[in-house]
């Protein structure tokens, strides 16, 4: 049979060194750890439900597509093969909203084009990410700021479409957009959290961000993701760097 190669379609990385404990454990941890999160959020959640139908009649769920990976075996191998998921969110925009401003937007991130990023947010600011946004409504940047619009995630963590802690999963024109180096960021299952969220969150540009996320990939065990997962929530409490 013919065997798998790098620069096969859809091949993000070969793996090498065996590391099937580590996912195996890690996928226990992203069973439990979402199972326990879903039930003790459940009350919170309906809360958002509510008060999303309350000031903003329509979907409660904003459902998109993103670009992740998952570890493949075939003929032999092991590899992180790319893969296209809904991922699930509370609403935080008017229904039926223009996506191009935030295309355009994070073209000019990955390109690091200062001018065309103050332009687009009204005014200059080192938070790299959009935040004077009219699409968005007030209970949605409420939300946002405390990362709550990410909960139905553990959905996704719970079918195997992401895991606890790893890079985030990449919209699809964003990675149409990426240097190839950048396509290192996908070499692992996408995630709620991660590293790059912990350690600058929306205050670096694009590529220090995917050096993050790469850096995770290559340091990545058991203890790093309990590191990063209990540092998730003293930086959500804590809201540095939320927009």
């Amino acid at each position: 049979m013919e065997s798998i190669q790098k620069n096969d379609p859809g091949v993000m990385s070969l793996e090498g060194n065996n590391r099937s404990s580590y996912y195996a454990t890690k996928r226990l941890l992203d069973i439990f750890g979402a199972m326990f999160m879903l039930a003790i959020l459940s009350p919170l959640m309906l809360l958002i439900a509510i008060s999303i139908l309350i000031y903003s009649p329509g979907p409660i769920l904003f459902v998109q597509e993103r670009v992740g990976t998952k570890r493949r075996f075939q003929n032999g191998r092991l590899y992180w093969g790319k893969e296209i998921f809904k991922i699930y969110k509370f609403r935080t925009m008017k229904v039926n909203s223009d996506p191009s401003i935030h295309k355009a937007y994070v073209k000019a991130l990955i390109e690091n084009d200062s001018n065309q990023m103050a332009t687009l947010q009204g005014e200059k600011t080192e938070t790299r990410k959009l935040i004077h946004d009219s699409r968005i409504t007030r209970p949605g940047a409420f939300l946002r700021k405390y990362s709550l619009d990410e909960l139905p995630q553990f959905w996704n963590v719970l079918r195997g479409d992401m895991s606890l802690v790893g890079p985030r999963p990449a919209i699809p024109y964003e990675v149409e957009m990426y240097r190839p180096w950048h396509c290192q960021r996908l070499e692992a299952q996408s995630g709620i959290t991660g590293l790059q969220q912990v350690e600058a969150r929306c205050t670096t540009d694009f590529d220090q961000q995917v050096r993050f996320d790469i850096e995770y990939i290559e340091k990545q065990s058991f203890w790093l993701d309990l590191k990063i997962i209990l540092k998730t929530i003293s930086v959500v409490i804590s809201t540095k760097g939320a927009h």
